[in-house]
């Protein structure tokens, strides 16, 4: 694939950091990019950069939170009567769209952080906030362990995509769409019968409840089929 058109220099030293360690990793793999690479490349100081990232992986995270604020930006109050799966899709084709000028540093770094445990844990929890944040975008409750694990949900479903988002041909994403639609679909499934299996559960539960003396909590309607 043809590497990207040349993205304009930012001048926030924290997007030039980020786009120093995105042009780097275009070229180069994840594990040859040191912090000094960086600071060379974004023309500032080592202790600049200290004082603005920790780490490698947190300037990573700095991306992140680019993708998220594009993503965040657009308008999403017309969407509030589709289906939730749907507006799901919107919010993902969204960022996916955000993300194809990147796809080679991206590439880069998914490679370096599937030799990378401790690397792949620590982007794990970026993800699930970043995903929490599109669940909002979406209309979707991303609060508490439900909503956490809605996020987690989603990073699995956005994994899924990403190979073929990677080497996706079509410049309007035909085969991303397609591959977004059918993985939300199979989420939506599974999480209706993971709802099914909980009401069948239900009066289990809470006969273990009485019998210990446990008082639940009430809980509202949730919409768990819009779980990823």
């Amino acid at each position: 694939m043809a590497a990207a058109a040349a993205q304009p220099r930012p001048s926030d030293p924290r997007e030039k950091i980020v786009a120093a360690l995105l042009d780097l990793l275009s070229t180069k793999r994840w594990a040859e990019v040191g912090l000094s690479d960086v600071a060379e490349k974004a023309d500032v100081s080592l202790a600049e950069l200290r004082g603005l990232f920790p780490s490698k992986g947190a300037i990573l995270a700095g991306f992140v939170r680019q993708i998220d604020l594009d993503v965040l930006k657009h308008d999403t109050k017309d969407m509030a009567d589709e289906p939730v799966r749907e507006r799901l899709f919107d919010v993902l084709m969204r960022r996916f769209e955000a993300l194809k000028p990147h796809r080679d540093a991206l590439r880069t770094v998914r490679e370096g952080l599937m030799v990378d445990p401790m690397g792949a844990a620590a982007m794990n929890q970026v993800a699930v906030s970043s995903m929490q944040w599109m669940l909002a975008a979406a209309g979707v409750p991303e609060s508490g362990p439900l909503g956490a694990a809605r996020a987690q949900g989603l990073v699995l479903v956005v994994a899924r995509v990403f190979e073929t988002f990677l080497n996706d041909p079509d410049e309007g994403l035909a085969r991303t769409m397609k591959a977004l639609d059918e993985e939300l679909r199979r989420a939506e499934k599974l999480a209706r019968a993971a709802d099914d299996l909980g009401r069948m559960a239900a009066p289990f539960r809470d006969a273990v409840d009485r019998i210990f003396g446990r008082a639940r909590k009430p809980r509202g309607d949730d919409d768990v089929a819009s779980a990823a």
